[in-house]
């Protein structure tokens, strides 16, 4: 089957993404299927109060089938691009507030990157965000949309902010956290890793004055274009029967495996950080609790 690991430069280019003010949402998408590119507008040009216009040029490797309309904006379609503008100043897009442009289409059937070019126009000038970075470190002052095509069998999932807390030895049992974005949908529904005998997906929530934590069964929903946070307190990742301590400073790999919306099951292998709880933070794995 194949795989997918945290890098460096996964790492960089989902940075770039974060900071980019057009983007689509993290986590990429299974070559050969259909997929709704919601592009996300941050907020106006340098100096303008609103967007005015959207124009997104349609790289080769993505056939559009759809766009979505927006109320009170004009939408227009041509073989290689995709617009929105806006039908009058009232029905613009305030630079305070985001909102998402869609292109449902067919992706090519080959695993690789498409680079979506588009042009926001504002109320006053507009910005291209157009310019494709050469290599990971480079930081474009007008990025590109990127859009990661993944082989089938490698999860179309963004895993981000994963750590595993510490573990002494002879203790049993600790939790991972992390944060999990599927950008067409998918389910959790199996964890696995070689510093235990047995991981789930539990969750905690307060009875009463007990709190209790079960088993997640039938796996965990991650909505399409939904963040879901496992943290300690609430849904999170119980490794159990561990087999050594888990040190600060080393890392442990985890191997997730997803259904997506089709039923295929596919997985993201990452490389998890062991560190202490922070300040504040409630510990899922020896807290006190009841199953």
């Amino acid at each position: 089957m194949n795989t997918f690991r945290l890098r460096a430069f996964a790492l960089a280019t989902a940075s770039a993404a974060a900071s980019a003010h057009v983007s689509l949402p993290p986590g990429g998408a299974t070559a050969g299927d259909s997929y709704a590119a919601a592009f996300r507008v941050g907020h106006a040009c340098t100096g303008a109060r609103s967007t005015t216009g959207i124009t997104v040029r349609i790289p080769e490797g993505f056939s559009v089938q759809k766009a979505e309309p927006r109320p009170g904006w004009t939408l227009a379609t041509a073989p290689d691009s995709v617009s929105w503008r806006a039908d009058s100043a009232q029905a613009a897009l305030p630079a305070a507030e985001r909102a998402e442009f869609v292109v449902r289409g067919k992706l090519t059937s080959k695993p690789g990157t498409l680079w979506f070019k588009v042009l926001q126009t504002c109320d006053v000038g507009n910005a291209d965000w157009a310019e494709v970075a050469a290599a990971a470190t480079d930081k474009p002052a007008f990025p590109a949309v990127r859009l990661d095509v993944l082989a089938p069998g490698v999860a179309a999932v963004e895993v981000r902010d994963a750590w595993v807390r510490l573990a002494v030895k002879g203790q049993s049992g600790t939790g991972a956290f992390m944060t999990l974005a599927a950008p067409s949908g998918a389910r959790l529904v199996g964890i696995s890793t070689p510093v235990a005998g047995q991981a789930e997906v539990h969750e905690m929530k307060m009875e009463g004055d007990v709190m209790r934590m079960r088993a997640v069964t039938g796996g965990l929903e991650l909505p399409p274009r939904q963040a879901v946070e496992l943290k300690p307190g609430g849904y999170h990742v119980m490794l159990m029967d561990l087999k050594k301590a888990l040190v600060v400073g080393e890392t442990v790999p985890l191997t997730l495996e997803f259904v997506d919306p089709a039923g295929r099951k596919a997985v993201a292998r990452v490389d998890v950080p062991v560190r202490a709880a922070a300040a504040g933070e409630g510990d899922a794995a020896s807290a006190p609790h009841r199953h």
